[in-house]
């Protein structure tokens, strides 16, 4: 199998009522590397539509080849304000967590490899709340192979943006190991974190992301949103309608429903 084939299987699995992905498609032969997940995704922007952000995180702040920063194309279609009621597929899978947003300031030119010393709102103009709805087109949902789910826009489902709060010269740029975050739903609080984020380096991300994303011939443009991984990990919403809230320390807050 090709990783077009993959992508083909992966955009299929998206339509309502259809199966998720399995069998030999998924086999490991077909992404032997991340390059390979990542022309999968490319493949998959096709069916998908514009670019309305990319999701980037990292497992570890280190240099060790397992901390490599990892990413994934967000359309611009799951990029969602705030308030919004979901109401996910039967068999979807209803993975949240709150995260800290960043919103490109302007069209980077594609030679640009990367933030270097320069200060973050050079970049990105505004901070965002956010809550990564986690979903998956893989028949073996988060048990996948770690390739098949990068291939699978690492298991993105949408992305509920609260309030942006603009980012200037003058005020501090976020700090991820002191970064507070907390997630509710009906009211009852199920994850407080500070530090949460494994990453822990919020611009080794962005300079990462900057330089891969031109390498891709898929520079960051203005209007773009940049989510850097999750501050309170993984949780799992329970299967009734459920009212949902995040806060991400002095950020700010957002809030969805899933209805069941």
């Amino acid at each position: 199998m090709t990783p077009a084939a993959l992508a083909q299987a992966l955009w299929q699995a998206r339509q309502p009522g259809q199966p998720r992905v399995s069998g030999p498609v998924c086999d490991a032969s077909t992404l032997p590397d991340a390059a390979a997940a990542y022309a999968v995704q490319d493949q998959s922007l096709r069916w998908l539509g514009p670019v309305g952000g990319w999701k980037v995180g990292a497992a570890g702040p280190t240099q060790n080849p397992t901390h490599t920063p990892i990413c994934a194309p967000l359309p611009a279609a799951g990029l969602l304000a705030s308030g919004v009621a979901l109401s996910p597929p039967r068999g979807a899978l209803r993975g949240l967590e709150v995260e800290l947003a960043l919103r490109v300031a302007h069209d980077l030119p594609p030679q640009q490899q990367g933030l270097g010393d320069a200060l973050l709102c050079t970049v990105f103009d505004a901070v965002l709340p956010a809550i990564e709805w986690v979903d998956s087109r893989l028949a073996q949902g988060q048990a996948s192979p770690a390739l098949l789910r990068l291939a699978d826009l690492q298991s993105h489902g949408a992305l509920i943006l609260g309030p942006a709060r603009p980012l200037g010269p003058a005020d501090p740029e976020p700090d991820l190991p002191t970064l507070g975050a907390m997630l509710c739903w009906n009211g009852q609080t199920v994850a407080s974190t500070v530090g949460g984020n494994p990453a822990q380096d919020l611009r080794r991300l962005v300079d990462w992301l900057i330089g891969h994303t031109a390498r891709r011939g898929l520079p960051l443009r203005g209007g773009q949103i940049v989510t850097t991984g999750s501050c309170t990990g993984l949780l799992w919403a329970p299967e009734a309608g459920v009212s949902v809230q995040g806060r991400l320390g002095s950020w700010g807050e957002v809030g969805l429903s899933l209805i069941s």
